[in-house]
């Protein structure tokens, strides 16, 4: 019997990871033969586990916290997405070289528009938050053209640094939450708060009837910024599990040239989280 194609996903912690079930269901849908596991990697050596585990013919890798920094810089090749995000999240070899990409904004993007029915084309956005995971998510959002994408902050000076970064392909919009001046086509949670059953400081102004909230969080209850929205009267509100299973989609197609199908991975993971 050949030996199996190898995959893994890399952080610290990683026990609650879903990575190894969603690409199960995956390499079983299209009769792909690969394993997947998972790999806690002690914080300083990140470098030198991911080295050896191509050196072994390790054929990819995804990354999470709190590495997806360190991915970016081992990688001597990056996508378009990945320099600007500044993180990766998917490695593989090609001629020999480490390659990274970022699959979480398409991810995300693919998630509203496949899953949900939701054109960001010509929409009003709002992104809450300023730090890595905004970051990562921004490029595809920008390639959707809304008219708008407004950075709001805690500390404005973190949202002006993405507003430099991105300067180049897209004029965002910051402020602090106190400055939002609403209501928003489509308000993305990047904080943490959800995390911690926190909502950020945000006047109830900003959502309106025709309102679409996506918290990047989930959880086996809804999130409490959704819980918000719906409050509120939003007239949806999607958390964050259809992003995980997508970038997860795009990370499989980017490893094997195969793209699988994800309602039926999505509904299997609610199913689990309701239970």
């Amino acid at each position: 019997m050949d030996k199996l194609d190898r995959y893994a996903v890399v952080g610290n912690p990683i026990g609650h990871s879903k990575s190894p079930s969603i690409h199960k269901m995956f390499a079983q849908q299209s009769a792909q033969q690969l394993e997947y596991v998972t790999k806690l990697v002690a914080l300083d050596e990140f470098s030198v586990d991911v080295k050896r585990f191509f050196a072994e013919q390790g054929s990819g890798l995804n990354v999470t916290v709190p590495f997806k920094q360190q991915a970016w810089d081992i990688a001597t090749g990056l996508s378009d997405c990945a320099r600007l995000a500044g993180a990766v999240n998917t490695l593989w070899l090609k001629d020999g070289e480490i390659q990274g990409d970022n699959t979480d904004g398409i991810g995300l993007v693919r998630d509203l528009i496949s899953n949900n029915s939701y054109q960001l084309v010509d929409k009003k956005v709002l992104i809450l938050g300023a730090g890595g995971a905004v970051r990562g998510v921004l490029q595809p959002i920008i390639a959707q053209r809304p008219s708008s994408i407004t950075i709001a902050n805690r500390t404005l000076s973190k949202a002006l640094q993405l507003r430099t970064i991105f300067a180049d392909i897209y004029p965002l919009e910051c402020c602090e939450y106190s400055q939002l001046d609403g209501p928003y086509d489509l308000i993305i949670n990047g904080t943490s708060a959800s995390l911690s059953n926190q909502l950020p400081p945000l006047a109830d102004e900003i959502v309106g009837p025709d309102s679409c909230l996506y918290d990047m969080m989930y959880g086996s209850q809804t999130t409490v910024f959704n819980q918000w929205g719906k409050k509120l009267g939003a007239k949806s509100c999607i958390d964050g599990l259809g992003m995980l299973v997508e970038q997860a989609a795009e990370s499989f197609s980017l490893w094997r040239g195969v793209r699988p199908e994800t309602a039926a991975v999505i509904r299997s993971l609610r199913k689990e989280l309701q239970k």
